[in-house]
């Protein structure tokens, strides 16, 4: 389901685009496919999301570039954990949520793929939220998370912190449910030390979901008439 709802993002490059190339399990599938449609002659370049996405571009032959050199990016596929009927999101399972939202800020369109398991009626039913915050007194800015009614777990891997791309720390935050996910992502941001929130509020423009019954596809369009 996965593998088949990422080809078909695929499908929607077309020749000279800039493409953000998102992060996680389900984008794997797109990469590879959009080394083989570069063997076969598409010509684009890629911003990758995080240097695991970096290491999947290179090997199949991607060619990459940055934000710097185009600044404004064409088209972005990316995975999400959480997806809910106003195409609102939570992502950032695999750790690289800040690079990933700022990739998303600077698309015409961002595509997500994932399989129909992530789609959701409530953000953070099933998924903790992930917040990026620096090391510097990482302690306290997680006392300041828990005063939003959840449970603040410092992500580790075996016994040591998880570390981002940008040298931080992520904070996965368990909620009941996030009832007012706009207004959540914003006040969480206006605490000192932290980076950014895994809440994508109104980037999304299309989500196409696999499953058993084949493909589904929401758009931001559809949504608002």
């Amino acid at each position: 389901m996965k593998r088949i709802s990422a080809e078909k993002a695929v499908d929607l490059i077309e020749d000279n685009m800039i493409v953000g190339l998102g992060t996680g399990s389900t984008v794997k599938y797109a990469l590879k496919k959009i080394g083989t449609r570069i063997s076969e002659g598409l010509q684009i370049k890629g911003i990758p999301t995080s240097n695991e996405t970096k290491k999947l571009a290179l090997k199949y032959n991607i060619p990459l570039t940055n934000l710097a050199e185009h600044p404004e990016i064409d088209l972005t596929i990316d995975g999400a954990d959480e997806i809910n009927s106003d195409l609102n999101l939570i992502k950032g399972g695999g750790g690289a949520l800040t690079r990933e939202k700022i990739i998303a800020f600077h698309s015409k369109k961002l595509v997500i793929v994932a399989d129909d398991s992530k789609v959701v009626k409530s953000l953070g039913i099933d998924f903790a939220l992930p917040v990026e915050v620096v090391k510097f007194g990482w302690e306290t800015t997680k006392k300041t998370l828990e005063t939003f009614e959840c449970i603040c777990t410092l992500r580790k891997i075996f016994e040591d912190p998880f570390i981002t791309d940008n040298g931080n720390y992520i904070i996965d935050c368990e909620f009941d449910r996030i009832t007012n996910p706009e207004d959540l992502e914003q006040k969480l941001n206006m605490i000192p030390g932290v980076v950014e929130n895994g809440l994508f509020i109104g980037l999304a423009h299309k989500a196409i979901v696999g499953g058993s019954q084949g493909i589904m596809t929401l758009e931001k369009e559809q949504l608002a008439t």
